[in-house]
C-alpha cells in the first residue's frame, strides 16, 4: 500500500524521519517523537507526543493503528494511554501519540526517539440494525473469563 506523508516540522524547523520497518518482516513501522526538547513523563503521568507526520492512505479500506513499542512497554513501562491509537483513512492532521508512564520512575523521551509503531490494517464499516433477539451459541452471553484460563 502506498501512503503519502506530510512532514510537520518542530518550532526549530526539524522534521521527523519517515516511519521505518526495523526488519524485513516487521508488521509495524516505528514512529518517532518529533520534539525539539526532551519530554519528561512523571510516574503514572501522561503526555501527548507529536510524530511530525500526517498521512494519506491510498485506500479507504484501511486504518492506521498505533501500538506501543514492546521494549519501551516491557522494560520502561511506557505504554499508550489509549491502548491502541486509531488513525482513520480520512484524517489529515498530525499523528500524535498519547503515552502513559506506568512505572514508579520518571521517563524522559528524547527528541526523535522511537516511541510507537504504526500498523496498517484492513477495516470494514458495519451496517447496524436493531434486533430483538440474537442467534444462540454455546457461549451465549458468557464473558470476562467465562471460557476458562
Amino acid at each position: 500500500m502506498k501512503v503519502k506523508i506530510k512532514l510537520i516540522p518542530t518550532e526549530e524547523g526539524k522534521t521527523a524521519p519517515l516511519p521505518q520497518y526495523q526488519s524485513e518482516y516487521s508488521a509495524g513501522a516505528d514512529l518517532c517523537a518529533c520534539t525539539d526538547k526532551p519530554v519528561t513523563i512523571a510516574p503514572h503521568g501522561r503526555a501527548l507526543i507529536p510524530s511530525g507526520l500526517a498521512i494519506e492512505m491510498e485506500s479507504t479500506g484501511f486504518g492506521a493503528f498505533i501500538f506501543a513499542r514492546s521494549g519501551l512497554s516491557s522494560k520502561k513501562g511506557i505504554c499508550l494511554a489509549n491502548g491502541v491509537g486509531v488513525v482513520d483513512s480520512d484524517y489529515r492532521g498530525e499523528i500524535k501519540v498519547a503515552v502513559l508512564n506506568t512505572s514508579e520512575q520518571e521517563y524522559t523521551i528524547e527528541p526523535f526517539e522511537r516511541i510507537a509503531q504504526l500498523i496498517f490494517i484492513p477495516v470494514e464499516t458495519a451496517e447496524f440494525t436493531v434486533a430483538h433477539t440474537l442467534s444462540e451459541t454455546v457461549r451465549g452471553d458468557g464473558g470476562f473469563g467465562s471460557t476458562g484460563k
